[in-house]
């Protein structure tokens, strides 16, 4: 959302990307850029973020959900470099 937009401040830029008009956040070695040991803009963290508790049912479905997307993706760049 646009809010969630605004408050990633400095980071956005390294931390979204668009698809169409809907914004994502970037995932890196499977999970999410900003997440390092810890989330890196916790206190900034966009509303979806927010409405899921660490480790909780919910949040497991969603790592089970996006799992897969950033392997899928690096097949799709594989074969398009060929």
């Amino acid at each position: 959302m646009g809010d969630d937009y605004e408050r990633l401040g400095d980071a956005v830029d390294d931390l979204v990307h668009f698809v169409g008009n809907r914004a994502y956040m970037r995932l890196a070695d499977g999970h999410c850029a900003a997440l390092r040991f810890v989330c890196t803009v916790y206190e900034k963290r966009p509303d979806a973020c927010r409405d899921l508790a660490r480790e909780s049912p919910n949040c497991a479905g969603e790592l089970y959900t996006k799992r897969g997307r950033a392997q899928a993706r690096l097949v799709e760049l594989r074969r398009a470099a060929r």
